[in-house]
């Protein structure tokens, strides 16, 4: 039962960033791509890649924090539903070049970013 409860805070607190981090973006930098929610995306991955690194080499560690901190903080964080969304509404509008740059863009540097990610953590 703790562990979902640590998933919860983990999860509002996710919650509260990405919608703070999306929208200080979207704000500062409007654009037909939606910077906002890739920017959050890219930085949970690289996040989780630094987690899953770090973590990889301490099985030890109680799993409990693992589910806080990649199932609650960001898996509330990153939003892939937020993704498709916007890509499907630039179709919509017939942005169909920027919404291929949306996708491949998004997919191609959130595997960077994880691998980077892992990487970073393996050093920790």
């Amino acid at each position: 039962m703790r562990s979902l409860w640590l998933v919860a805070v983990g999860g509002a607190l996710g919650a509260v960033a990405r919608a703070m981090m999306s929208t200080a973006i979207h704000s500062r930098w409007p654009s037909t791509l939606p910077w906002g929610t890739i920017a959050v995306n890219l930085v949970g991955c690289l996040i989780l890649g630094l987690l899953s690194g770090a973590l990889e080499s301490r099985p030890h560690l109680n799993p409990t924090w693992r589910a806080f901190g990649a199932v609650g903080v960001l898996g509330a964080f990153t939003t892939f539903s937020t993704f498709e969304n916007e890509t499907l509404a630039m179709l919509h509008r017939g942005e169909f070049p920027a919404a291929l740059v949306n996708i491949a863009f998004s997919v191609v540097a959130g595997l960077a970013a994880v691998w980077v990610g892992q990487f970073g953590g393996r050093l920790l």
